[in-house]
């Protein structure tokens, strides 16, 4: 078999099934973060991403937002499940033939962007390689009782997103803002019972909380918040990259979000059985079964 016809999270499932975890830890592969023990009152998450050229980036993209986003994107991971990101090591595979500058720029992008989100620049690796790879490991951490996974969301809770959503490519993948802020903020006053940074595309991280909650969902067209940058519902739904929040919550704790942030964060759907599976309810009140798709690797 080859890897193309496996696919990316085929390949994860393969891996999951032969890893065998003590009870330190909390919640392994399946979420935004690993979730290890640490204190009475604090959960440690532990992740990390990969940015690798002529997939992630090109040689004529801005080095610095290269740097950038490699934080970024982790710290992306670590608002997802609600805690402080505080520790990261990058490491580098670099070509001998790549300028000093260019290297020196991505370095500069990512200490900035340490700084700016209050992260510790630890330490990290350098090593040789055909093309560019850029590696980050980041440690966060949260209070127990705000722990948000991909696994609460429960039927008849509505579906939020924290921002628009689409065209990412034509600039927001590299110059978003993590939403750690919006997440803390989310956790101390309204506790989602699920949340996911979106990533992979709208349609994939909702199927990723659903897979994961065992339950099934619908997204309705009219109240998606679809970017200016977005050249399609298409794009809206399944392009990626966007890095909002998408999360859920229960009816009461929804009504009262809707009176204190409505521009911030959007109602787009409601969580249902199982066996409904994922939907889209079109502009014409035309129904239709959403795959969830998004960016896959292989």
């Amino acid at each position: 078999m080859l890897l193309s016809e496996l696919g990316e999270f085929g390949l994860i499932k393969k891996f999951k099934q032969a890893i065998k975890l003590d009870a330190s830890v909390i919640k392994g592969t399946g979420d935004d973060c690993a979730v290890l023990k640490f204190d009475k009152l604090h959960y440690l998450l532990f992740t990390c991403d990969m940015l690798a050229e002529g997939v992630d980036f090109t040689r004529a993209t801005d080095p610095y937002l290269v740097g950038r986003k490699l934080v970024a994107v982790s710290a992306s991971d670590i608002a997802a499940c609600a805690g402080i990101p505080r520790y990261l090591t990058a490491s580098m595979a670099i070509p001998k033939n790549i300028p000093l500058g260019y290297i020196e720029r991505i370095f500069q992008g990512a200490l900035a962007a340490a700084r700016k989100f209050s992260i510790n620049f630890a330490g990290g690796d350098i090593s040789r390689a055909g093309k560019l790879v850029l590696d980050v490991s980041m440690l966060g951490l949260v209070e127990k009782r705000y722990l948000t996974l991909r696994s609460g969301a429960k039927p008849g809770e509505i579906i939020f997103v924290s921002g628009p959503l689409g065209g990412s490519i034509r600039g927001k993948h590299l110059n978003f803002t993590p939403r750690l802020k919006e997440a803390r903020f989310l956790a101390k006053n309204f506790h989602p019972s699920a949340m996911i940074d979106i990533s992979d595309g709208l349609a994939a991280d909702l199927g990723h909380i659903t897979r994961e909650s065992g339950v099934g969902a619908v997204i309705f067209q009219e109240l998606l918040p679809v970017a200016k940058a977005a050249r399609s519902l298409s794009e809206a739904l399944y392009m990626g990259e966007d890095f909002e929040l998408l999360f859920t919550l229960n009816r009461r704790r929804a009504g009262k979000i809707l009176k204190l942030k409505p521009s911030v964060y959007r109602p787009i759907g409601e969580i249902r059985e199982k066996k409904y599976g994922l939907r889209l309810v079109e502009k014409n009140g035309r129904e239709k079964i959403l795959l969830p798709r998004g960016f896959r690797h292989f």
